[in-house]
């Protein structure tokens, strides 16, 4: 059995990129975003925030990541986003979606996609604590 925690399209106020004047500026960066949890914080006898995990600190800190500085890339982000994750021993993988619109002629949508895998997230975890 296998449980996610999934955010969709959530709208993130950031600063990312140098532009020329030339250049096409995104006006808005999407998140998407699936955790993977244990299944015991899913399916529940008892309905209390105790027994689950509460997401809403996780979506707060990751709007603060996206407000505190400009970035130059996405990546940058994204791993401030996955530490963020990583600091949350409940989370056992992570896969995020940052995009951002539009890219071209006031259309389309470009992405960076990461899948951290548990081991993968366990060594981020130990990288974060030191």
């Amino acid at each position: 059995m296998k449980s996610t925690i999934e955010l969709r399209q959530l709208e993130l106020t950031t600063s990312i990129g140098t532009y020329s004047p030339k250049d096409v500026v995104p006006n808005m960066h999407l998140l998407d975003l699936t955790l993977t949890i244990d299944p015991k914080l899913v399916l529940i006898d008892v309905d209390s925030m105790n027994n689950v995990f509460d997401y809403d600190h996780l979506i707060i800190e990751i709007e603060r990541l996206a407000k505190e500085v400009h970035y130059h890339t996405q990546e940058r982000l994204i791993t401030r986003i996955v530490e963020a994750c990583a600091a949350y021993e409940t989370i056992e993988s992570v896969e995020l979606l940052l995009s951002k619109r539009p890219v071209l002629h006031n259309s389309g949508e470009l992405g960076v996609r990461l899948q951290v895998s548990s081991s993968e997230l366990r060594d981020v975890r130990k990288t974060i604590s030191q």
